[in-house]
């Protein structure tokens, strides 16, 4: 007997996307009087703020920019979307729990791509 929810479907986002999502319902909670911040809310919204750099849009065609490129997941796509790496010994943290690894010309076109948005 579990004590978890059944999971029911499961999307990525970016940090950018998740920022617009989270300032929808804080200007939602904002409007009722009644209701409060929970602690919870209020921490990820200020996290959201801090570290989103691009705007919703441009994350999203970031990601799916990445998407076009080989060896790159919906999920590493998401990470490097939120961490912008600036050279290939940040981008290879990214990749540092794959299966394989990437070439310097991989890491280039990776980085390439991010520089188009940064």
């Amino acid at each position: 007997m579990s004590i978890f929810k059944e999971k029911l479907d499961e999307e990525y986002i970016t940090i950018s996307e998740a920022k617009s999502l989270l300032n929808e319902v804080e200007d939602e909670r904002a409007d009722d009087e009644e209701r409060d911040l929970r602690y919870e809310l209020a921490r990820a919204i200020e996290h959201v703020n801090r570290h989103a750099v691009l705007e919703a849009e441009e994350s999203r065609e970031l990601v799916d920019d990445l998407r076009e490129l080989d060896k790159v997941s919906a999920e590493i796509a998401h990470r490097i979307a939120d961490l912008l790496p600036e050279d290939r010994t940040e981008l290879r943290a990214i990749y540092a729990n794959e299966r394989f690894s990437l070439d310097g010309e991989e890491l280039d076109d990776i980085l390439d791509v991010v520089a188009k948005y940064v």
